[in-house]
């Protein structure tokens, strides 16, 4: 039986571990944070995912999962650890730098190493292959095997795409490859598919950039169709009936932990300048602080205002708050001299203050509804009528409908 060392127990690092060990691999979870090893060593889950605790408990008690601060010498070692960005918008790999650090000296010829963390082209080659090259003098693909395979999950959807998704696999020549694809092959359904290593990490940037143009391309749209004084959503509705155009709906912007961080990190070694790449961060980058400009104007009027926020995280059915653009509408609201009251019954473990669907609404002068949760849709909106100081609904998700929100009584914003 391999033993597999997995760095990292965050959203991938733990359900990749507890699938792997659920396949017969002795498995040792690593993470730095002690109170994240205290609770999984209780047999606690630190993270909210649908089906995590199902595997979490199924490995943990078959003792086939273990959790330690550092490695053990291992036969497969994963490293799936943030990369996220530092104030120059370049990627920040301390992490897997660190990683790195902790495995070189425990790693031994015929060993396969993995990187997940999405990383820049050549991270994987210039940076993990000569750290282990400069303290082992093992060279990638003649000592040891060494691969990258990036994750292509959504969140509260992670264990099944984990399982079912397509993934692709690089390695720094084919027996890398296939030595990493035989390990996927024990839990993916999907199919796997192997190429090199640079075309690999750029596939999941190629990815997350495309998404990223096409939500700006529908947030200028909707900023535009607002000089005209268009309805966007019949612009979106009429234009996609053309069998050959999906545009996206407009949004506050764009949050979490790969979509606008992943078009950094293709810019990360180019010298290309006034890319279009670029110009989209910046257009989802500007929403946030468009729609704070709005709400402010609304509620300027009012003596003492206050804004409730419904919804905190970065997406709808999610308690994930990672580079949510609510973060940004909540201090810049603030700044502006506005009380802010967040809702949000999803998002557990932040160091924002939360409220109660009540107390948060009660003497407020605008619900913004930001996370398009569908606990939402229960919420007895005449009952928030009464509650509130001044009746304004501003909707960023067109979540409720336009007609029955002004026969309320609401007067409704929306992007």
């Amino acid at each position: 039986m391999e033993k597999i060392s997995v760095l990292g127990m965050g959203y991938i690092g733990l359900p990749t571990a507890c699938m792997l060990a659920n396949s017969g691999f002795e498995v040792l979870g690593v993470e730095i944070d002690k109170e994240i090893i205290n609770k999984l060593n209780s047999g606690k889950l630190h993270i909210e995912e649908p089906e995590l605790e199902k595997i979490f408990s199924s490995a943990f008690e078959n003792n086939r999962l273990r959790v330690s601060l550092e490695p053990e010498r291992s036969d497969v070692f994963i490293i799936a650890v943030p990369t996220p960005l530092d104030h120059r918008n370049k990627a920040d790999l301390s992490y897997v730098i660190s990683a790195v650090n902790k495995i070189k000296e425990k790693i031994k010829k015929g060993n396969l190493v993995i990187l997940e963390s999405t990383s820049p082209p050549g991270t994987t080659r210039n940076i993990v292959g000569k750290m282990i090259t400069n303290s082992t003098g093992f060279i990638a693909g003649r000592d040891y095997y060494l691969a990258f395979c990036p994750e292509r999950v959504l969140p509260g959807k992670i264990v099944y795409e984990l399982e079912n998704n397509d993934r692709i696999v690089g390695g720094v020549d084919k027996k890398s490859s296939e030595a990493a694809e035989s390990i996927y092959k024990t839990f993916v359904k999907g199919k796997i598919f192997l190429t090199d290593l640079e075309t690999s990490e750029f596939v999941k940037l190629a990815e997350n950039t495309y998404r990223d143009i096409n939500i700006a391309f529908a947030n200028e749209l909707s900023l535009i169709c607002k000089d005209y004084g268009i309805d966007i959503r019949e612009v979106i509705k009429y234009a996609n009936m053309h069998p050959r155009v999906k545009i996206l709906n407009p949004g506050p912007g764009v949050g979490g932990h790969c979509i606008p961080i992943d078009p950094w990190f293709i810019l990360e070694n180019t010298d290309r300048k006034d890319t279009l790449i670029e110009k989209c961060r910046k257009i989802n980058n500007s929403m946030p602080f468009i729609i704070s400009e709005e709400i402010a104007e609304i509620v300027g009027k009012y003596r003492d205002p206050k804004v409730t926020i419904f919804g905190f995280s970065y997406k709808e059915n999610v308690g994930d708050i990672r580079e949510s653009s609510a973060i940004t509408i909540n201090n810049e609201l603030m700044e502006k001299g506005i009380k802010v009251l967040i809702y949000d019954p999803l998002v557990v473990n932040t160091k924002y203050k939360f409220s109660g669907l009540e107390e948060s609404v009660k003497g407020s002068d605008l619900v913004l509804l930001f996370s398009g949760h569908s606990v939402f849709r229960d919420i007895d909106l005449k009952s928030v009528y009464n509650l509130l100081r001044n009746k304004n609904i501003f909707d960023t998700r067109n979540f409720f409908d336009k007609s029955t929100i002004e026969k309320l009584g609401f007067n409704y914003y929306r992007l």
